[in-house]
């Protein structure tokens, strides 16, 4: 099968032919259908993880029908439609009792780069990353990773559920709880931003700021439910979220990765306000809040993957998206065949696309 390689950090990735194991016990192998380019995704090629044993196939936010399955798999089938999430997990640990699926550490499930031993080229490893390994013809993994989808909902948007969709919406419903009436903020309007102003508009939230530099992002954000819409290179941006609410948000959530826009959004809260980090921070980066801030009972919470708990959460968003409250059609920039693939990067560090979606014929 074809596979878009990740052969050495910064570089292009190069389309190969890979071989996959067959199905082992607990094992799933997925065609895929589509697979959406996240900033993550740009991270990794980058070289933010410089352990990563190379070379290796990424890819998360991907969507697929199940082909085969391995003994011990009872609740799929050849012919499902599925959707992959990041959060592998095990289901017994104390973790997944309480509850907190994303949090699993058993690394027999939710294995580290270069333990799996499914991918090879010419004979040699390849590494599956995030346990998925999405830009790639076929995948193959742990059931865990897996949530069955009805087949209504169309695959290509579908793919955006297993990290954009569930990491936005789900730092609204799970991570923040924000409550009906409340203000929210939310610094940067990629995917997950947007997502997350899509998720306050849906939990009732009745002011929604959306803050970015880029207008045409600010303007988008308008269609995912923002009201007011503050341009960051323009002036400060606190200032005027304080000016628009007479003193602050109630929940603010940072949808970029940089200890400046955390402090930002810790600054526009209200007392009693909790700021939600969601972006990914590049290795050593450090943040500093005002410690007598604390005494407002303002909170600093982190989110990883909005808390989700996939086999519940994305078939609710399944069904958001076919009531046509949650906007997915509109993160889609492009689609684009996996042979694209480096021009769907250059697209989102260019700021021009907020989803570039590649697609598969199945």
């Amino acid at each position: 099968m074809k596979a878009a390689v990740l052969e050495k950090f910064n570089e292009p990735f190069v389309i190969r032919d890979i071989e996959l194991a067959p199905p082992g016990p607990d094992e799933v192998l997925v065609r895929t259908a589509a697979v959406g380019i996240c900033h993550s995704d740009i991270h990794m090629q980058e070289g933010i993880r410089p352990n990563l044993p190379l070379p290796a196939v990424l890819g998360h936010e991907v969507s697929g029908v199940v082909e085969a399955v391995g003994s011990g798999v009872h609740d799929l089938l050849p012919g499902d439609h599925v959707v992959g999430t990041l959060a592998a997990f095990c289901g017994h640990c104390p973790h997944c009792i309480a509850g907190r699926l994303v949090l699993c550490q058993d690394t027999s499930v939710k294995q580290p780069p270069g333990q799996a031993r499914r991918l090879r080229a010419a004979g040699a490893p390849v590494s599956q990353v995030y346990n998925l390994s999405g830009f790639a013809e076929k995948m193959l993994v742990h059931r865990s990773t897996l949530v069955r989808i009805v087949k209504e909902m169309p695959l290509d948007r579908a793919a955006l559920l297993g990290c954009a969709l569930t990491t936005g919406t789900g730092a609204v419903f799970r991570t923040a709880q924000v409550r009906a009436g409340a203000s929210v903020a939310v610094i940067g309007c990629g995917g997950i931003g947007l997502a997350a102003i899509n998720g306050a508009q849906i939990a009732g939230a009745t002011r929604i700021i959306a803050i970015d530099r880029l207008p045409h992002k600010l303007e988008q954000a308008k269609l995912f439910g923002a009201t007011d819409l503050v341009d960051a290179s323009g002036g400060d941006a606190v200032e005027r979220v304080r000016q628009l609410t007479g003193g602050g948000v109630d929940y603010a959530f940072e949808c970029i990765g940089l200890p400046a826009t955390v402090e930002q959004c810790w600054a526009m809260l209200k007392p009693g306000g909790v700021a939600t980090i969601l972006g990914i921070f590049g290795p050593g980066a450090k943040v500093s809040v005002a410690g007598m801030d604390l005494l407002q009972e303002k909170q600093l919470r982190g989110s990883m993957l909005g808390s989700v708990r996939p086999p519940e959460d994305i078939p609710a968003l399944v069904e958001l998206y076919l009531q046509g409250r949650l906007k997915i059609d509109e993160l889609v920039s492009r689609r684009i065949p996996l042979e694209q693939i480096n021009e769907g990067f250059e697209a989102l560090r260019r700021g021009e696309a907020t989803r570039s979606v590649i697609v598969f014929d199945l």
